[in-house]
C-alpha cells in the first residue's frame, strides 16, 4: 500500500534502470513516510522550505523539479562532454530522488502548522537522510549525494553526480528566497 503511494508521488524512481536500486530507493521514501508525521497527501500540500516565508510551492512539486532538472543538466553535459566525463544516470537519480528523505524526519505538525520536530533542530536531512539511505543499503555515492547536496556539502569534494543535484537542488529553491 505505501510503496503504491511512494511511487504515485515519486514517478521518477521508474526512471531509474536498475530494478534493485528503484526497490531500495522507493522502500527508503515508504521508511520515511512511516515513520514521520507527515503522510504523502502532505507531501503536495506542505511548503517546501519553512525557511522561505509564506512559500507557495509545495514539497513534492520542488523535489520532483530538482530531479527533472538535475537529469536534464545531466543529459545536456553527457552530450556535449560524453568523451570528457562520465555521469552515472542511475546514481544521480536515486540521489535526487532522496536528497530531502530526511527532512521527512525534520518536521512534524503541531496545531495545523508545520514545525521543526526535535530531531529537526538536533540533525539536518542531509544526515537523516544519509542515515535512512544507508539503512537500506543503498550504495555510498547515493549516499554521498544526500550528504553533500546542501550546505554541509562545501567543506568537502562533491561527485560530478553530486555537483549537478546541489545546483539543480539550489537552481529550484534560491530564486524564492528573493
Amino acid at each position: 500500500m505505501m510503496r503504491n503511494k511512494v511511487l504515485a508521488i515519486w514517478p521518477e524512481i521508474e526512471w531509474i534502470q536498475d530494478k534493485a536500486l528503484q526497490e531500495k530507493v522507493a522502500d527508503a521514501w515508504a521508511y520515511a513516510i512511516k515513520n514521520s508525521a507527515l503522510t504523502p497527501e502532505d507531501l503536495e500540500k506542505i511548503p517546501f522550505s519553512l525557511l522561505i516565508k509564506d512559500c507557495k510551492v509545495s514539497f513534492i512539486n520542488h523535489k520532483r523539479t530538482c530531479v527533472q532538472l538535475a537529469v536534464d543538466i545531466a543529459k545536456r553535459m553527457q552530450a556535449n562532454f560524453s568523451d570528457e566525463l562520465s555521469i552515472d544516470m542511475d546514481t544521480l537519480i536515486a540521489g535526487a530522488i532522496l536528497i530531502d528523505v530526511g527532512k521527512l524526519m525534520e518536521y512534524e505538525i503541531v496545531d495545523g502548522q508545520l514545525k521543526t520536530s526535535d530531531v529537526g533542530k538536533l540533525l539536518r536531512h542531509p544526515f537523516s537522510g544519509a542515515a535512512i539511505a544507508a539503512r537500506f543499503d543503498l550504495p555510498p555515492e547515493v549516499q554521498h549525494i544526500i550528504a553533500t547536496h546542501s550546505k554541509e556539502g562545501d567543506l568537502g569534494p562533491r561527485t560530478v553526480e553530486s555537483i549537478i543535484v546541489h545546483h539543480a537542488d539550489f537552481v529550484s529553491f534560491e530564486p524564492f528566497k528573493a
